[in-house]
């Protein structure tokens, strides 16, 4: 059975930082391209960030560059995502996600996660 586990969302004020983290079983961590996606509220997914199974190739929402960072442990079989100087429209469920390669597609992603609120307030 393949589990994808997030946490480490919250509530923020703007301009703080918060560290997501999904644990991830069931798979062969280290072949897989992980992705992070968010969703608003009255609004569709939206691409995050990606790393590709080696963790030498990264992808990030322009909005997000520069404050965002995805990265893998794979003794821990774990991908973060750290994201620093927050925005109240950073605000949504984030979920991460694992398929055979790293996209910004959420069509290609096999498996997901349940999501982990983040609230950034002004």
């Amino acid at each position: 059975q393949v589990t994808l586990v997030e946490s480490g969302g919250g509530l923020v004020q703007a301009g703080g930082s918060l560290r997501l983290s999904c644990a991830t079983s069931g798979r062969t961590f280290s072949r897989d391209g992980m992705g992070w996606f968010r969703q608003a509220p009255g609004k569709g997914r939206e691409f995050v960030a990606a790393i590709s199974w080696s963790g030498g190739s990264t992808y990030y929402l322009d909005s997000v560059k520069g404050r965002f960072t995805i990265s893998r442990d794979y003794a821990k079989n774990t991908v973060y995502l750290q994201m620093n100087s927050l925005k109240p429209e950073d605000t949504a469920v984030y979920y991460c996600a694992a398929g055979s390669i790293a996209t910004t597609w959420a069509r290609q992603y096999d498996y997901w996660g349940q999501g982990t609120q983040v609230t950034v307030s002004s």
